[in-house]
């Protein structure tokens, strides 16, 4: 299947052909999934040239501890050896990988993350639930035409479902529930054929999980609009094959776009119900792994279907996977067509988040100019970060002062709270943990080892919070009175005695800026600590402006 993308000429990653091989990696609760694609800037496209998949069952998790136990860590590392050496015999310029529910919410998720690294040699990126879904949609949209009207996806995973709200431009409400094919058997399924009991206790609890969400899904949809409902991924895919091959008597190919019903859907859930796993196996469609839990991830389908009151669901065959392809193409910029409104999504969620907890948008915008000029200025001399962390720096500088809708004490330390737990898309966990931390030290105590958040940090993720956090003091320094008082600064940095010298030029010719100037002498430091330089501080003068 050939995506139509518009895709604009980057040649960094080419291959001697003018294409990128990409490897998408998603290490779910039930299986790792690997897509390969080819993209070519000159066809303006991405086609599809591999897929694998692995069920590894990573949810299976100790029940006391609610660890990731050793042997669904040794599956699912052997699983991605194994598309790891697919990607490279594929010649793949590049494996970006992502871990979902399962990895998220172990306490030893991100030990984990450490081992694959070591063992395998990728970085995993753990991602929250509404970026997943975020993400999902992504792919949704890449492959299926909207026609300008608004829809409904569902993604029932292994650990959590997904329900995301859009249109062709922007997703309007995405959501991310603790209800799973996998997770949902674990808890409920003691008996084989599954009891009555057990049945009402899993639909109960499905319903009582998907109120919320869907309560709060309805209320983002406009009145009188028609709304179609999208279903991805392997549960919704089973059951659109297990309903063809009754109805056709095959499978079409591809199976996207292939419709059923509700009536159909209630249909097969009171049939799984009635049968015994290994009976469930012998359907034309339903694997033996996915037989243990097909019931499960039917019935939270059918139900969401009777609270939506929705009678038809569209299967389509994109969802995380090529979600992550696309956000990859969108940040690299690769991508110039109907989903470039998405490749601001970082910074219109900042923004969203700043209004939120109502912080002063004039000064933050002030602080996050201050705190790029002097990372920009600085970068070569003092530092070697580069265009991602530059990116957290902003994000941490138009946030730094959030915290003050909780209380003005300790502000730096609610900011982090807020930060941590705001659900900004288009970053990952770790990305969120660095601006979190970023912000909470841009005043008070510097970064400490003592400091749980800080302590969990690699050593790498510690210099980069020390370093920006100390840029970032400066730049709140330099808009102390939060007036602009400060038009532009100007850095020059003597090797010979390790000086950095910061000419600053006020916004009126008669301001001595004496504020500022006590804040820069007070916050310096910090600064002076972490890159081992002295600071010297200068109120330089605006050149004349000349008229005619």
């Amino acid at each position: 299947m050939v995506t139509t993308l518009q895709i604009s000429q980057d040649s960094s990653l080419s291959n001697n052909k003018g294409c990128i091989i990409l490897a998408a990696i998603d290490i779910g609760t039930n299986s790792v999934h690997m897509i390969v694609v080819r993209i070519d800037p000159a066809l303006s496209a991405f086609s599809t040239i591999a897929r694998e998949k692995e069920t590894v069952r990573l949810g299976d998790r100790d029940s006391k501890t609610g660890n990731l136990t050793q042997e669904s860590m040794e599956r699912t590392i052997a699983a991605l050896q194994r598309c790891c050496e697919l990607a490279n015999s594929l010649e793949a310029n590049q494996i970006v990988a992502v871990a979902t529910s399962a990895t998220r919410e172990a306490p030893n998720g991100k030990e984990f993350l450490h081992q694959i690294k070591e063992k395998v040699g990728i970085n995993v990126d753990l991602i929250s639930g509404q970026e997943e879904a975020r993400r999902i949609y992504l792919g949704v949209l890449s492959g299926m035409d909207f026609n300008e009207k608004p829809h409904i996806i569902i993604d029932i995973g292994g650990g959590s479902t997904e329900l995301i709200l859009g249109d062709s431009e922007d997703s309007r409400f995405l959501s991310s529930t603790k209800i799973g094919a996998v997770r949902l058997t674990q808890e409920f399924v003691k008996n084989d054929p599954i009891s009555l009991t057990e049945q009402v206790a899993m639909k109960a609890y499905i319903q009582g999980m998907l109120e919320r969400p869907i309560d709060d899904l309805k209320s983002q949809m406009p009145d009188g609009l028609e709304f179609g409902l999208i279903g991805t991924s392997g549960t919704i895919e089973t059951l659109s094959t297990v309903h063809a091959m009754s109805k056709l008597g095959y499978v079409p190919s591809p199976l996207n776009g292939y419709q059923m019903k509700r009536r159909d859907i209630r249909e097969m859930v009171s049939n799984f119900a009635n049968l015994s796993c290994s009976a469930r196996a012998m359907i034309p469609g339903v694997s033996e792994r996915r037989s243990e839990i097909i019931f499960a991830g039917s019935l939270v389908l059918l139900e969401t279907m009777n609270m939506l009151g929705i009678e038809t669901i569209t299967l389509c065959e994109r969802a995380l996977r090529e979600g992550i392809i696309v956000d990859w193409m969108l940040t690299h910029g690769y991508i110039d067509s109907r989903l470039s409104y998405q490749s601001d999504v970082r910074n219109r969620s900042v923004m969203k988040i700043a209004r939120k907890y109502q912080s002063d948008l004039e000064h933050a915008e002030h602080v996050s100019s201050f705190a790029l000029s002097l990372f920009e200025q600085t970068q070569g001399t003092l530092h070697s970060w580069g265009t991602a962390e530059k990116e957290l720096l902003w994000a941490a500088a138009i946030l730094h002062n959030c915290g003050i809708h909780i209380s003005h004490s300790s502000h730096h330390k609610h900011s982090y709270y807020l930060i941590r737990n705001a659900e900004l898309l288009g970053y990952t966990e770790i990305e969120l943990e660095l601006i979190a931390n970023i912000a909470r030290y841009h005043r008070r105590s510097k970064p400490k080892r003592r400091h749980e958040a800080y302590g969990q940090l690699s050593d790498p993720q510690k210099q980069l919070v020390r370093e920006l956090s100390a840029i970032l003091r400066l730049a709140v320094a330099l808009d102390r009175r939060q007036t602009g008082a400060i038009a532009q600064v100007d850095c020059k940095y003597d090797s010979e005695y390790r000086t950095l010298h910061l000419h600053l030029f006020p916004h009126l010719a008669d301001d001595d800026c004496s504020l500022e100037l006590w804040s820069l002498n007070y916050k310096k430091p910090v600064f002076e600590e972490e890159f081992k330089i002295k600071l010297v501080t200068t109120l330089a003068r605006m050149p004349l402006q000349l008229t005619n």
